[in-house]
């Protein structure tokens, strides 16, 4: 069986390879990942750019966990091998001994040493000035980075600053030989002239005890292929990833401050979708439908009949009472909040009296611009198009407990409504109220043991066994049913249509045989139909 080699292993071939191998700085995890889409074969975990991206400087400010923190990310996101830019190995010998065994943890691939002191300054700042270890105790840091590694694949390489700090051809020769003797699997000589005079006398001399690795930061202009006429096949391109982000934000950020106008970038920058492309957004939600458990209660679609006016005096003088507030928000907020809490995503509402004022987001509108003449059944008959699949329809003056809710989409008999069997509790004197009349024992949860007998203002108080709150819960089938009889009303019966109320709507369907449930609850709901429910309301409601 063919297996895939290891990441180190893979950055291994690459060093000892005679082809070209071009490592393309990341500082984080999307950057990885767009140097991975981009078809380079390595990653080099720059200190520089690292410490950058953190806001601070090249000068071991940022720690080595903090580092390492970043390189998980950026494991995580590419399936490159990285070589990180591990600086002086952050201590002596014994950090660099614990380094190794924390990167080989986090699966890097190797990692980079260079002989300057700890703490580090950036190499192309004052670099004269800088002192290099002594050589001794450089190479015992690359032992002892060699004797901790598990993997034998993990590789070392040993950076040398010799031509940096103004050392000369021969400091230069006499290090990385010394650092191949050490062990160093690859030895990175730097230089920051502005030619490549100091690279090609350095490989005129070298006896390729080890293969070499360079960073043309500072010579740019000249092409790779010379390197590689002189045996040169390994780059490194250090920091272009972080300047090309560092230029396209000063740019836009620049002219988005100076215009105030978000169109003024919005054709220079990636959509939205490509961010969550290269999030992987499409993968988890293909992973929640194999491992979440499939919900049992059914995704719903909720409208919310609130034309009307209501009796609150100035309450409702430029706004219908679904918009009053209630606890800090709008009534018609409580049941958009209630809806999505339960997975019901599409909502929508019938306005009427002052519909301009029912401008919550996320939400479809359908309007009863004949309100004041018309009944219930007229305004749903209104969101006739919205009506299909599992449906919830709610009056829009009721505030409820989310429980009462979860029970009713849990009901089975495909319509079901939400029954108070309290309702003789709340002694309420209303001169209009949706009594009912059921058969078999109170049910809570809808498991269709009870059963809708009649509904509507005619029932006797005394007969009554409970009164309706105001919402109902029909499964697909049940609401296509309910738009064939909708429309029927309207072919046939327009006055009925023009005039009629869910009561009446809910007995027409039991009379055609359709069996409701009814779900009882004991009170944990709210009527509001003046100011004095509303105050009530205010005093007991959950938020």
């Amino acid at each position: 069986m063919t297996t895939t080699p290891s990441l180190a292993k893979r950055l291994r071939m690459l060093l000892s390879s005679d082809s070209v191998a071009v490592f393309m700085e990341a500082h984080n995890g999307l950057s990885a990942k767009l140097a991975c889409e981009a078809g380079f074969e390595a990653l080099w975990g720059s200190g520089l750019s690292v410490s950058a991206a953190l806001g601070v400087r090249d000068n071991n400010e940022a720690s080595w966990t903090q580092v390492l923190e970043v390189l998980e990310f950026m494991v995580d996101a590419s399936d490159l091998p990285i070589l990180i830019d591990g600086d002086t190995g952050y201590g002596n010998f014994n950090n660099v001994r614990r380094l190794v065994r924390k990167l080989e943890q986090r699966r890097i691939a190797g990692l980079c040493l260079e002989d300057k002191l700890f703490p580090k300054t950036n190499s192309f700042i004052d670099g004269e000035r800088q002192v290099l270890a002594e050589v001794d105790e450089f190479c015992g840091k690359l032992r002892a980075a060699k004797d901790t590694q598990v993997d034998p694949d993990f590789v070392v390489v040993a950076r040398t600053e010799a031509f940096i700090a103004g050392w000369g051809l021969d400091e230069a020769l006499l290090r990385a030989y010394a650092y191949a003797e050490a062990g160093a699997d690859v030895v990175l000589v730097h230089s920051k002239r502005k030619d490549s005079r100091e690279i090609l006398s350095f490989m005129e001399q070298w006896d390729h005890s080890a293969p070499i690795i360079i960073v043309p930061t500072k010579y740019p202009t000249e092409p790779l292929s010379r390197f590689v006429d002189a045996g040169i096949s390994n780059f490194i391109f250090a920091n272009q990833s972080l300047r090309t982000v560092i230029t396209a934000l000063e740019r836009n950020l620049r002219k988005l401050h100076e215009t105030r106008d978000l169109m003024s970038i919005e054709n220079e920058i990636a959509p939205v979708s490509e961010i969550f492309r290269l999030q992987d957004v499409q993968e988890l939600k293909s992973s929640e439908k194999r491992y979440l458990p499939s919900s049992t209660q059914p995704q719903a679609s909720a409208v919310v009949l609130a034309a009307s006016k209501g009796d609150f005096g100035d309450l409702v003088k430029d706004r219908p009472k679904a918009m009053l507030r209630l606890r800090g928000k709008p009534i018609m907020t409580w049941h958009t909040d209630a809806f999505r809490h339960q997975g019901i995503r599409r909502i929508a509402a019938v306005r009427g009296y002052c519909k301009e004022a029912m401008d919550l987001s996320d939400i479809q509108y359908f309007d009863n611009d004949d309100w004041a003449s018309t009944g219930e059944l007229a305004s749903l008959y209104a969101a006739r198009e919205f009506l299909e699949g599992d449906m919830v329809i709610a009056y829009g003056d009721i505030v409820f407990d989310e429980f009462i809710l979860r029970n009713l989409l849990s009901q089975t008999e495909g319509t079901g409504i939400a029954v108070d069997g309290a309702w003789k509790l709340r002694g309420r004197a209303d001169a209009k109220r949706d009594l009912v009349v059921t058969e078999g024992a109170c049910d809570p949860v809808g498991l269709g043991a009870c059963k809708l007998v009649e509904i509507g203002a005619t029932v006797a108080p005394d007969k009554a066994m409970g009164e309706w709150i105001g919402m109902l819960y029909l499964q697909a089938a049940k609401t296509a049913t309910l738009v064939e009889l909708l429309d029927h009303l309207n072919a046939e019966e327009p006055e009925v249509l023009r005039t009629g109320d869910l009561p009446m709507l809910l007995g027409r369907l039991i009379a055609a045989g359709e069996t409701v449930s009814a779900v009882h609850t004991f009170g944990h709901w709210y009527d509001l139909d003046d100011q004095q429910d509303l105050l009530l309301a205010s005093a007991q409601v959950k938020s």
